[in-house]
């Protein structure tokens, strides 16, 4: 395979834009995706592996600058290393008084980790990379395993593809103005460690049995999950504060709404609620409402709207000239004012495919993000779901209610955490 001229430089899609100046130590704007192996890992290959990966998304060599009037991605000579797990889960990565790659590859005993800054990929972008990586080390590991002949390596989008900023190409216009109404939603509060280090509670379950609970609701796994998590934090909801409703904000693929491979950037984000002042306070009325506001929010042309709305923000005149430390204070305020419409968050990366001929190598896949408030990460690969709370505080009174009700229902859940008690 030729290897391609590396970029110089590239703008920040539209969803890139609100992480650079909104990162701090308490909110890393870092994810982390996790595959977890049947064996331990082998330095020396996964690193040959990482090797390999590069060259597929040549995003990942760079570095993040700061100009007169906006970020951009500048290529760089660095190249990623391995290194065994070595400080604490999704730590600072972007800073802009260092030059450094805007991701990492680490290892546990079994685990491989991959830590990326939101503001070069998202959740989808990052699993394409994470499953090229596993690919390529387990091709390498046990090659006498495949001597008959490699499996395809699923994500083969061309280069241009990957490197596709999907807002600007699916962008139609300017929408018509329209007001939006932000109420205040419940804001959860607590005690942070010190160090501000995020708590993390991985529960790992049966996919199907899950999904045919969902069922009997009549609903889908994620509406039936989301209507768990509010119930789970109405639970600890004081008495003053049941006036606010509890809203979680539900990021968006939308490769699955226009067509996409790019290994950049490419969500959008909606919010569903509850008020329990107005309904019953039912697990069954809770689905039910957020039923409703899935199926009212999860259409395409709600979504083109959404994403023209933003991207009619970026090309405005005045935003264009402006430089960037105003445009910097005017993201700021806009994140703050959003949180406060917002409670928790949720996110479900879905199933994680990989060849069937990888199956008894690989146990499971798992993920989590920085946190500034309580939010859920989820996928499965093959019956294994897990889930995964990440949260700044260090309370778990929440996560206790969210995995005893999946409990009581039948779900035989294991358990790991990064908290001494749960």
């Amino acid at each position: 395979m030729t290897r391609k001229k590396p970029i110089e430089w590239i703008r920040l899609d539209n969803a890139a834009k609100i992480f650079p100046p909104t990162t701090n130590e308490k909110d890393t704007k870092v994810f982390r995706f996790i595959c977890e192996l049947n064996e331990q890992v082998d330095k020396d290959i996964l690193q040959q592996a990482l090797d390999k990966t590069m060259i597929h998304f040549p995003l990942y060599r760079t570095i993040l600058r700061k100009g007169v009037f906006w970020y951009y991605f500048e290529s760089t000579d660095l190249t990623p290393e391995v290194k065994e797990e070595y400080k604490l889960p999704c730590s600072m990565l972007y800073n802009q008084n260092r030059r450094n790659l805007l991701f990492e590859v680490t290892y546990y005993k079994n685990r491989v980790n991959l830590e990326i800054y939101h503001a070069l990929t998202d959740g989808t972008g990052a699993l394409a990379f994470l499953k090229t990586l596993i690919y390529y080390y387990l091709t390498i590991k046990y090659a006498a395993d495949f001597a008959e002949g490699l499996p395809n390596l699923d994500y083969d989008a061309t280069m241009s593809q990957k490197m596709d900023d999907s807002f600007i190409k699916h962008y139609t216009g300017s929408p018509k103005s329209r007001k939006i109404k932000l109420r205040k939603a419940y804001k959860i509060t607590g005690r942070r460690s010190i160090d501000n280090r995020l708590k993390v509670i991985e529960g790992v379950m049966s996919a199907k049995e899950v999904i045919n609970l969902a069922h009997k609701y009549e609903t889908t796994l994620t509406i039936y999950l989301v209507a768990i998590f509010i119930y789970s934090i109405y639970q600890e909801m004081p008495d003053r504060s049941r006036r606010y409703p509890i809203v979680i904000s539900v990021p968006v693929n939308l490769r699955a709404y226009f067509p996409s491979v790019t290994a950049r950037n490419f969500f959008g984000t909606i919010n569903v609620s509850y008020d329990f002042s107005k309904g019953d306070g039912s697990l069954d009325d809770i689905i039910r409402k957020i039923k409703d506001d899935f199926s009212q929010a999860l259409t395409t042309e709600k979504l083109r709207v959404q994403m023209n709305r933003l991207i009619a923000l970026e090309k405005n005149a005045f935003a264009r000239v402006a430089p960037l430390f105003f445009k910097d204070m005017v993201l700021r305020i806009a994140n703050s004012i959003n949180d406060r419409g917002i409670t928790a968050a949720f996110s479900n990366i879905g199933k994680v495919k990989m060849d069937k001929i990888f199956s008894p190598y690989i146990r499971l896949f798992n993920c989590f993000v920085s946190a500034r408030r309580p939010q859920i990460a989820m996928c499965s690969f093959e019956d294994r779901l897990v889930i995964s709370f990440a949260s700044p505080f260090i309370g778990t009174d929440i996560q206790k209610n969210f995995f005893r009700i999946l409990s009581e229902q039948g779900i035989k859940i294991a358990i790991a955490s990064n908290v001494k008690e749960l």
